[in-house]
């Protein structure tokens, strides 16, 4: 009888055991599976936050490099001169907020720490740690009617419960029309008597035959055409004429600059042919006014080679 009460005694003590091993187990499992799906929550709130910063910062860029082509251009024609390297001044308004060593308001915000500023506070909101490392900022020009900036650096986003991490090294580009920007050519070539807004011009074809109404209004608005032959709108800024791929130019209309009491140079009306120290021989056109004149590489730009006089 003693016997069979141990046995009853020892089966109830192995029951017991295994349903508390079993409840442990299951426990732990339920207690991985809900940590891991916590990780799993928290990864995807850092993916689509990462998500909006990739969105937004191309964003911030654009506004950041449109004040400092507005303040490059302000500065150019206030001092008639130009810088003598555009990615290091650009460098310095990005960074510093200053142009040409001179601090200007309206890079307020916009300036590398105010980027990050905006960004981390944000971040913090999710308790998260955003650092752009060897920031370096560039601008260029891949196209005749846009600047690129560009914005390379090791982004890291971190949990500040050290969950998780993301790090990738980052380029941020924005392109920024050069439409409706003056042309730096027309205001130191004028002493700022006249400016000129590039405009693209509308037509594909200058000279039709003996038309040549194209042509004139063409010349009367100083509309820009895309030319290898002539200097980027970035080369511009900069006060240089030599060729670029990505070059654009427009025809000076000589009679606003007599308006403005200005001497009238006897050259190709090519604006950076006319505002520099270039000239090569030009060529009257019939049809346009006499102080109308095409250099000969021109002239098969605005069809007009059948047209010389």
């Amino acid at each position: 009888m003693v016997l069979k009460n141990n046995k009853k005694g020892m089966f109830f003590t192995l029951l017991a055991i295994a349903i508390l091993s079993l409840f442990l187990a299951s426990y732990t499992i339920y207690s991985v599976a809900e940590g891991r799906k916590a990780v799993n929550k928290r990864v995807e709130t850092m993916n689509s936050f990462i998500f909006s910063l990739e969105e937004d910062l191309p964003r911030q860029i654009y506004i950041s490099g449109f004040r400092m082509i507005f303040l490059f251009e302000k500065s150019i024609i206030g001092a008639g001169s130009y810088p003598t390297n555009l990615n290091r001044s650009f460098q310095e308004a990005f960074f510093n907020g200053t142009i040409f060593g001179k601090e200007e308001e309206l890079m307020n915000g916009v300036r590398f720490s105010d980027i990050q500023n905006s960004i981390n506070e944000k971040a913090s909101k999710i308790n998260v740690n955003v650092s752009i490392l060897n920031p370096s900022i560039s601008v260029l020009q891949d196209d005749p009617w846009h600047v690129k900036i560009v914005l390379d650096s090791q982004l890291i986003v971190e949990d500040k419960s050290h969950i998780a991490q993301w790090s990738k090294n980052n380029s941020v580009i924005a392109y920024i029309s050069v439409e409706n920007f003056e042309d730096p050519l027309y205001a130191v070539g004028t002493s700022g008597a006249l400016t000129n807004h590039i405009n693209k011009t509308p037509y594909l074809l200058f000279v039709s035959g003996n038309d040549i109404s194209n042509l004139s209004e063409h010349t009367k608005n100083s509309f820009f055409t895309a030319s290898p032959l002539a200097p980027s709108f970035l080369d511009r800024l900069e006060g240089k004429s030599s060729a670029n791929i990505n070059g654009i130019e427009s025809l000076v209309y000589l009679p606003k600059l007599f308006a403005q009491g200005i001497e009238i140079k006897q050259k190709s009306v090519v604006d950076y042919i006319y505002f520099s120290l270039l000239n090569p021989s030009s060529y009257n056109i019939q049809g346009m006014p006499s102080w109308f004149k095409l250099d000969s590489e021109h002239l098969s730009v605005y069809n007009a080679s059948h047209l010389t006089s």
